[in-house]
């Protein structure tokens, strides 16, 4: 594993081309002035919805992403991809991972874990 997520966190599950990062870790690194990319998958409802969304996150919604894959792919810098949960946030990590983009992570627990719910 490459890259500032892969030294940071070091956290790969069995074949996964991309790492998780814990809510706790992401806010610690944020705090610090890091600014990976915060790649919001979830539909624009849910993005300005009660949960809101982590200050400069991107929307672009799962069912959306094959369309910007070349876009996010020109990013210079480490991925976080961010939904409700995790489930989304997955697949497109998988995805923007099999698109050849690397240094790419998945907030664990989604913008519920981010709020602490």
């Amino acid at each position: 594993m490459t890259g500032w997520l892969g030294r940071l966190f070091g956290r790969k599950e069995a074949g996964a081309v991309w790492s998780w990062v814990e809510a706790s870790e992401l806010r610690d690194r944020l705090g610090r002035g890091e600014h990976p990319l915060i790649l919001d998958v979830r539909g624009p409802d849910e993005f300005d919805g009660p949960l809101g969304h982590i200050d400069g996150a991107r929307n672009v919604p799962l069912a959306e992403l094959p369309r910007h894959v070349a876009e996010i792919g020109r990013e210079t810098g480490p991925i976080v991809v961010v939904c409700l949960t995790d489930k989304r946030s997955s697949q497109a990590a998988s995805a923007l991972a099999g698109s050849g983009i690397r240094d790419v992570a998945v907030l664990r627990g989604g913008m519920r874990a981010w709020r602490g719910e």
